[in-house]
Protein backbone atom coordinates (compact mmCIF):
# COMPACT_ATOMS: atom_id res chain seq x y z
CA UNK A 1 0.00 0.00 0.00
CA UNK A 2 1.55 3.14 -0.82
CA UNK A 3 2.07 5.57 1.67
CA UNK A 4 -0.49 8.32 2.09
CA UNK A 5 1.58 11.46 1.76
CA UNK A 6 -2.41 13.35 2.03
CA UNK A 7 -1.36 12.49 5.94
CA UNK A 8 1.59 14.63 6.17
CA UNK A 9 0.44 18.19 5.41
CA UNK A 10 -0.50 19.95 9.26
CA UNK A 11 -1.98 23.19 8.85
CA UNK A 12 -3.37 25.36 11.69
CA UNK A 13 -6.25 27.99 11.97
CA UNK A 14 -5.14 31.25 13.57
CA UNK A 15 -7.16 34.76 14.45
CA UNK A 16 -10.53 35.39 14.94
CA UNK A 17 -13.31 37.40 12.93
CA UNK A 18 -10.98 40.39 13.43
CA UNK A 19 -8.54 38.79 11.31
CA UNK A 20 -8.51 39.50 7.20
CA UNK A 21 -9.19 36.60 4.95
CA UNK A 22 -5.37 36.48 4.23
CA UNK A 23 -4.10 35.47 7.46
CA UNK A 24 -7.40 32.85 8.20
CA UNK A 25 -4.42 30.26 7.62
CA UNK A 26 -0.79 29.61 8.05
CA UNK A 27 0.86 26.98 7.24
CA UNK A 28 3.55 25.31 9.29
CA UNK A 29 6.29 24.15 7.47
CA UNK A 30 4.78 23.00 4.28
CA UNK A 31 6.64 23.40 1.77
CA UNK A 32 4.31 23.05 -1.91
CA UNK A 33 5.51 22.52 -5.27
CA UNK A 34 4.17 23.62 -8.32
CA UNK A 35 4.39 22.58 -11.83
CA UNK A 36 3.58 23.31 -15.55
CA UNK A 37 2.53 20.32 -18.09
CA UNK A 38 0.91 19.95 -21.75
CA UNK A 39 1.38 22.47 -23.85
CA UNK A 40 2.22 25.95 -23.08
CA UNK A 41 -0.27 28.86 -22.59
CA UNK A 42 -0.62 32.22 -22.07
CA UNK A 43 -1.34 33.10 -18.17
CA UNK A 44 0.70 30.37 -16.59
CA UNK A 45 2.93 32.67 -15.30
CA UNK A 46 0.61 34.76 -13.67
CA UNK A 47 -0.89 31.42 -11.74
CA UNK A 48 2.98 30.83 -10.95
CA UNK A 49 3.28 34.31 -9.48
CA UNK A 50 0.18 33.98 -7.79
CA UNK A 51 0.78 30.90 -5.85
CA UNK A 52 4.01 32.13 -4.61
CA UNK A 53 2.79 35.89 -4.08
CA UNK A 54 0.01 34.40 -1.91
CA UNK A 55 2.67 32.42 0.23
CA UNK A 56 4.88 34.77 0.77
CA UNK A 57 2.16 36.60 2.92
CA UNK A 58 2.15 33.21 5.33
CA UNK A 59 5.95 32.69 5.42
CA UNK A 60 5.38 29.32 3.16
CA UNK A 61 7.92 27.76 0.92
CA UNK A 62 7.04 27.11 -2.84
CA UNK A 63 9.22 24.74 -4.79
CA UNK A 64 8.97 25.04 -8.65
CA UNK A 65 9.33 21.65 -10.49
CA UNK A 66 10.77 22.28 -13.69
CA UNK A 67 9.42 20.82 -17.20
CA UNK A 68 6.30 19.59 -16.00
CA UNK A 69 6.07 16.02 -14.37
CA UNK A 70 9.70 15.52 -16.27
CA UNK A 71 11.14 17.68 -12.86
CA UNK A 72 9.49 15.18 -10.38
CA UNK A 73 10.91 12.33 -12.24
CA UNK A 74 14.50 13.85 -12.96
CA UNK A 75 14.73 15.92 -9.61
CA UNK A 76 14.77 19.00 -11.21
CA UNK A 77 13.31 21.23 -8.56
CA UNK A 78 14.29 24.69 -7.48
CA UNK A 79 12.74 27.31 -4.54
CA UNK A 80 10.60 30.33 -6.08
CA UNK A 81 11.02 33.63 -4.31
CA UNK A 82 9.76 37.00 -4.63
CA UNK A 83 12.69 37.56 -7.32
CA UNK A 84 11.62 34.63 -8.69
CA UNK A 85 8.32 35.82 -10.13
CA UNK A 86 9.08 39.74 -10.29
CA UNK A 87 8.05 41.02 -13.46
CA UNK A 88 6.58 37.74 -15.27
CA UNK A 89 2.99 38.31 -15.34
CA UNK A 90 2.61 40.13 -18.98
CA UNK A 91 5.03 37.05 -20.23
CA UNK A 92 3.88 34.28 -22.14
CA UNK A 93 4.91 30.67 -21.78
CA UNK A 94 5.89 29.52 -18.45
CA UNK A 95 9.40 30.02 -16.38
CA UNK A 96 9.44 26.47 -15.31
CA UNK A 97 9.21 25.12 -18.75
CA UNK A 98 6.82 21.83 -19.71
CA UNK A 99 6.71 18.27 -20.81
CA UNK A 100 4.34 16.07 -22.06
CA UNK A 101 6.15 13.03 -19.83
CA UNK A 102 3.58 10.93 -17.98
CA UNK A 103 4.66 9.53 -14.79
CA UNK A 104 2.67 6.33 -15.28
CA UNK A 105 4.63 5.62 -18.51
CA UNK A 106 7.05 3.47 -16.22
CA UNK A 107 6.96 1.83 -13.38
CA UNK A 108 10.55 3.56 -12.27
CA UNK A 109 9.26 7.03 -13.11
CA UNK A 110 6.93 6.59 -10.18
CA UNK A 111 9.56 5.37 -7.60
CA UNK A 112 11.66 8.21 -8.67
CA UNK A 113 8.82 10.83 -8.23
CA UNK A 114 8.37 8.92 -4.80
CA UNK A 115 11.96 9.22 -3.94
CA UNK A 116 12.38 13.06 -5.17
CA UNK A 117 8.90 14.15 -3.34
CA UNK A 118 10.31 12.76 0.06
CA UNK A 119 13.81 14.57 -0.36
CA UNK A 120 12.52 17.80 -0.59
CA UNK A 121 9.99 17.13 2.23
CA UNK A 122 7.19 18.45 -0.19
CA UNK A 123 3.67 18.82 1.50
CA UNK A 124 1.54 19.93 -1.28
CA UNK A 125 1.50 19.66 -5.42
CA UNK A 126 -0.13 22.80 -7.44
CA UNK A 127 -0.23 21.18 -10.63
CA UNK A 128 -1.40 22.86 -13.78
CA UNK A 129 -2.47 21.84 -16.96
CA UNK A 130 -5.10 20.41 -19.36
CA UNK A 131 -7.43 17.81 -19.41
CA UNK A 132 -4.81 15.02 -19.92
CA UNK A 133 -2.48 16.75 -17.03
CA UNK A 134 -5.60 17.08 -14.72
CA UNK A 135 -6.38 13.54 -15.55
CA UNK A 136 -2.82 12.01 -14.12
CA UNK A 137 -2.76 14.37 -11.24
CA UNK A 138 -6.08 12.79 -10.83
CA UNK A 139 -4.65 9.38 -10.41
CA UNK A 140 -1.51 10.61 -8.85
CA UNK A 141 -3.97 11.89 -5.73
CA UNK A 142 -6.62 8.72 -6.14
CA UNK A 143 -3.99 5.62 -6.56
CA UNK A 144 -0.92 7.09 -4.62
CA UNK A 145 -2.19 8.96 -2.05
CA UNK A 146 -0.46 12.58 -2.94
CA UNK A 147 -1.50 16.22 -1.96
CA UNK A 148 -2.61 17.45 -4.97
CA UNK A 149 -5.01 20.22 -6.67
CA UNK A 150 -5.22 21.40 -9.72
CA UNK A 151 -5.77 24.54 -12.11
CA UNK A 152 -7.34 24.32 -15.33
CA UNK A 153 -5.46 25.76 -18.77
CA UNK A 154 -5.94 25.24 -22.30
CA UNK A 155 -6.35 27.31 -25.26
CA UNK A 156 -8.62 25.00 -26.02
CA UNK A 157 -11.27 25.85 -22.95
CA UNK A 158 -12.46 22.52 -23.35
CA UNK A 159 -12.01 21.17 -19.80
CA UNK A 160 -14.61 20.69 -18.06
CA UNK A 161 -16.30 21.58 -14.65
CA UNK A 162 -15.24 26.07 -15.04
CA UNK A 163 -16.94 28.30 -17.51
CA UNK A 164 -13.10 29.49 -19.46
CA UNK A 165 -9.76 28.57 -18.84
CA UNK A 166 -6.82 31.06 -19.22
CA UNK A 167 -5.11 30.95 -22.71
CA UNK A 168 -8.74 30.43 -24.63
CA UNK A 169 -9.52 34.76 -24.50
CA UNK A 170 -6.05 35.16 -25.47
CA UNK A 171 -6.07 32.62 -28.84
CA UNK A 172 -9.71 33.80 -29.47
CA UNK A 173 -7.90 37.75 -29.23
CA UNK A 174 -4.94 36.36 -31.73
CA UNK A 175 -7.56 34.98 -34.23
CA UNK A 176 -9.83 37.77 -34.25
CA UNK A 177 -6.83 39.96 -35.06
CA UNK A 178 -5.98 37.62 -37.71
CA UNK A 179 -9.36 37.32 -39.58
CA UNK A 180 -9.43 41.56 -39.13
CA UNK A 181 -6.26 41.67 -41.46
CA UNK A 182 -7.44 39.08 -43.91
CA UNK A 183 -10.99 40.85 -44.34
CA UNK A 184 -8.83 43.34 -46.09
CA UNK A 185 -6.50 41.34 -48.67
CA UNK A 186 -9.77 39.09 -49.11
CA UNK A 187 -11.92 41.77 -50.14
CA UNK A 188 -9.41 44.16 -52.66
CA UNK A 189 -8.79 40.37 -54.13
CA UNK A 190 -12.41 39.11 -54.09
CA UNK A 191 -11.58 36.02 -52.85
CA UNK A 192 -12.43 33.09 -50.43
CA UNK A 193 -10.12 33.47 -47.13
CA UNK A 194 -10.15 29.93 -45.15
CA UNK A 195 -8.34 30.49 -41.99
CA UNK A 196 -7.33 27.39 -39.58
CA UNK A 197 -7.49 27.38 -35.99
CA UNK A 198 -6.90 25.05 -32.98
CA UNK A 199 -9.19 23.04 -31.36
CA UNK A 200 -8.10 19.57 -30.60
CA UNK A 201 -11.82 18.42 -29.66
CA UNK A 202 -13.57 21.44 -29.61
CA UNK A 203 -14.89 24.23 -31.70
CA UNK A 204 -14.66 26.87 -28.81
CA UNK A 205 -12.01 28.91 -30.49
CA UNK A 206 -13.20 28.81 -33.85
CA UNK A 207 -16.83 29.80 -32.75
CA UNK A 208 -15.59 32.54 -30.52
CA UNK A 209 -13.10 34.05 -33.23
CA UNK A 210 -15.80 33.49 -35.89
CA UNK A 211 -18.22 35.66 -33.99
CA UNK A 212 -15.72 38.32 -32.82
CA UNK A 213 -14.12 38.49 -36.66
CA UNK A 214 -16.91 38.35 -38.35
CA UNK A 215 -16.21 35.25 -40.46
CA UNK A 216 -19.24 34.16 -42.80
CA UNK A 217 -18.74 30.44 -41.88
CA UNK A 218 -17.49 28.88 -39.12
CA UNK A 219 -16.91 24.35 -39.21
CA UNK A 220 -16.53 22.82 -35.97
CA UNK A 221 -15.96 19.51 -34.47
CA UNK A 222 -19.30 19.39 -32.73
CA UNK A 223 -21.25 19.71 -36.21
CA UNK A 224 -19.29 17.76 -39.14
CA UNK A 225 -20.02 20.09 -42.38
CA UNK A 226 -21.54 19.66 -45.59
CA UNK A 227 -18.61 21.57 -48.49
CA UNK A 228 -22.00 21.47 -50.81
CA UNK A 229 -23.90 23.62 -48.36
CA UNK A 230 -20.89 25.55 -48.05
CA UNK A 231 -20.54 26.58 -51.56
CA UNK A 232 -24.05 26.92 -51.70
CA UNK A 233 -23.63 29.84 -49.44
CA UNK A 234 -20.69 31.31 -50.95
CA UNK A 235 -22.28 31.09 -54.73
CA UNK A 236 -25.36 32.91 -52.97
CA UNK A 237 -22.82 35.62 -51.49
CA UNK A 238 -21.48 35.97 -54.59
CA UNK A 239 -24.68 36.64 -56.54
CA UNK A 240 -25.88 38.95 -54.18
CA UNK A 241 -22.26 41.17 -54.46
CA UNK A 242 -20.68 39.91 -51.39
CA UNK A 243 -17.53 39.37 -53.83
CA UNK A 244 -15.73 38.00 -50.82
CA UNK A 245 -15.80 35.33 -47.62
CA UNK A 246 -14.47 34.35 -44.70
CA UNK A 247 -14.19 30.74 -43.32
CA UNK A 248 -13.04 29.52 -40.26
CA UNK A 249 -12.02 25.61 -39.44
CA UNK A 250 -10.57 24.58 -36.16
CA UNK A 251 -8.18 21.97 -36.84
CA UNK A 252 -10.24 18.87 -36.35
CA UNK A 253 -13.22 19.78 -37.98
CA UNK A 254 -14.44 16.60 -40.32
CA UNK A 255 -16.71 16.76 -43.29
CA UNK A 256 -19.92 14.18 -42.75
CA UNK A 257 -19.71 10.82 -43.98
CA UNK A 258 -21.62 11.25 -47.20
CA UNK A 259 -19.57 14.15 -48.31
CA UNK A 260 -16.22 12.81 -47.31
CA UNK A 261 -13.49 14.23 -49.74
CA UNK A 262 -11.09 13.07 -47.73
CA UNK A 263 -8.66 9.96 -48.71
CA UNK A 264 -7.35 7.52 -46.67
CA UNK A 265 -3.76 9.04 -46.59
CA UNK A 266 -5.31 12.83 -45.99
CA UNK A 267 -7.43 11.64 -42.56
CA UNK A 268 -4.07 9.71 -41.33
CA UNK A 269 -2.09 13.01 -42.05
CA UNK A 270 -4.85 15.38 -40.88
CA UNK A 271 -5.97 14.18 -37.56
CA UNK A 272 -2.98 12.66 -36.29
CA UNK A 273 -2.93 11.54 -32.25
CA UNK A 274 -1.63 14.80 -30.92
CA UNK A 275 -1.19 16.87 -33.75
CA UNK A 276 -3.70 17.73 -35.62
CA UNK A 277 -3.82 19.97 -39.02
CA UNK A 278 -3.89 20.57 -42.82
CA UNK A 279 -8.08 20.28 -42.88
CA UNK A 280 -8.26 23.91 -43.48
CA UNK A 281 -6.09 23.41 -47.29
CA UNK A 282 -8.31 20.81 -48.01
CA UNK A 283 -11.37 22.69 -47.45
CA UNK A 284 -9.97 25.61 -49.40
CA UNK A 285 -9.14 23.26 -52.70
CA UNK A 286 -12.34 21.54 -52.66
CA UNK A 287 -13.78 24.70 -52.25
CA UNK A 288 -12.18 26.44 -55.62
CA UNK A 289 -12.89 23.47 -57.73
CA UNK A 290 -16.82 23.02 -56.68
CA UNK A 291 -17.77 26.84 -56.65
CA UNK A 292 -14.94 28.33 -59.03
CA UNK A 293 -14.05 31.00 -56.74
CA UNK A 294 -10.03 32.08 -55.81
CA UNK A 295 -9.82 30.38 -52.34
CA UNK A 296 -6.71 31.10 -50.73
CA UNK A 297 -5.76 28.92 -47.01
CA UNK A 298 -3.72 30.40 -43.86
CA UNK A 299 -2.86 28.47 -40.48
CA UNK A 300 -2.52 30.50 -37.55
CA UNK A 301 -0.73 27.32 -35.71
CA UNK A 302 1.01 28.10 -32.81
CA UNK A 303 1.32 31.82 -32.96
CA UNK A 304 -2.43 31.89 -31.02
CA UNK A 305 -0.62 30.03 -27.82
CA UNK A 306 2.10 32.30 -28.10
CA UNK A 307 2.62 35.86 -26.64
CA UNK A 308 1.78 37.89 -23.65
CA UNK A 309 -1.59 36.96 -22.05
CA UNK A 310 -5.00 39.39 -22.75
CA UNK A 311 -6.17 41.03 -19.42
CA UNK A 312 -8.78 38.97 -18.71
CA UNK A 313 -6.41 36.00 -18.56
CA UNK A 314 -3.93 37.29 -16.08
CA UNK A 315 -6.70 37.97 -13.75
CA UNK A 316 -8.39 35.00 -14.07
CA UNK A 317 -4.68 32.85 -14.03
CA UNK A 318 -3.76 35.31 -10.64
CA UNK A 319 -7.44 34.00 -9.26
CA UNK A 320 -7.02 30.69 -10.16
CA UNK A 321 -3.31 30.78 -8.47
CA UNK A 322 -4.57 32.19 -5.33
CA UNK A 323 -7.47 29.50 -4.99
CA UNK A 324 -5.01 26.99 -5.53
CA UNK A 325 -3.07 28.02 -2.57
CA UNK A 326 -6.13 28.21 -0.72
CA UNK A 327 -7.33 24.82 -1.16
CA UNK A 328 -4.00 23.76 -0.61
CA UNK A 329 -4.32 24.90 3.06
CA UNK A 330 -8.10 23.63 3.18
CA UNK A 331 -6.65 20.19 2.40
CA UNK A 332 -9.38 20.03 -0.43
CA UNK A 333 -6.97 17.06 -2.01
CA UNK A 334 -8.34 16.22 -5.90
CA UNK A 335 -9.84 19.53 -6.64
CA UNK A 336 -9.37 21.78 -8.93
CA UNK A 337 -10.06 25.82 -9.21
CA UNK A 338 -12.79 26.21 -11.97
CA UNK A 339 -14.76 29.36 -12.50
CA UNK A 340 -18.40 29.53 -12.74
CA UNK A 341 -20.30 32.70 -13.16
CA UNK A 342 -18.01 35.52 -11.74
CA UNK A 343 -16.97 33.14 -8.47
CA UNK A 344 -13.93 31.02 -8.48
CA UNK A 345 -14.82 27.59 -6.73
CA UNK A 346 -13.52 24.43 -5.52
CA UNK A 347 -14.61 21.94 -8.45
CA UNK A 348 -13.55 18.00 -7.98
CA UNK A 349 -11.16 16.83 -10.36
CA UNK A 350 -12.90 13.12 -10.79
CA UNK A 351 -15.95 15.23 -12.53
CA UNK A 352 -13.92 17.68 -13.89
CA UNK A 353 -11.96 15.07 -16.56
CA UNK A 354 -14.74 12.47 -17.38
CA UNK A 355 -15.35 13.97 -20.37
CA UNK A 356 -14.29 16.90 -23.18
CA UNK A 357 -16.40 19.86 -22.47
CA UNK A 358 -17.43 20.52 -26.13
CA UNK A 359 -18.72 23.58 -27.49
CA UNK A 360 -22.32 24.95 -26.29
CA UNK A 361 -25.11 24.57 -28.27
CA UNK A 362 -26.26 28.40 -27.86
CA UNK A 363 -22.73 29.88 -28.81
CA UNK A 364 -23.10 27.77 -31.80
CA UNK A 365 -26.36 28.76 -32.86
CA UNK A 366 -25.31 32.81 -32.20
CA UNK A 367 -22.77 32.36 -34.48
CA UNK A 368 -24.98 30.55 -37.29
CA UNK A 369 -27.04 33.48 -37.35
CA UNK A 370 -24.48 35.13 -39.14
CA UNK A 371 -23.17 32.62 -41.20
CA UNK A 372 -24.11 33.00 -45.18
Amino acid sequence: MPRDYRRDFKFKQTGGSGKSFFHSVVLMSVRIGILTAGGDCPGLNAVIRAVVRRALVEDAQVFGVRNGWRGLIEDDIVPLTRSSVSGILPRGGTILGTSRTNPFDEASHLERIRLNWEKHELGALIVVGGDGTLRTARDMWREHKYPIVGVPKTIDNDVGGTDFTFGFDTAVSVVTDAIDRLHSTAESHHRVMVVEVMGRHTGWIAAYGGIAGGADVVLVPEHPFRLSRVCDFLRHRADQGNAFSIIVVAENARPVPEENFLSEENSREIYRQGRLGGIGMLVAREIERISGIETRFTQLGYVQRGGSPTAFDRVLATRFGIKAYDMVAASEWGHMAALHGRRVVSFPLDEAVREIKKLSEEIYHVAELFFG
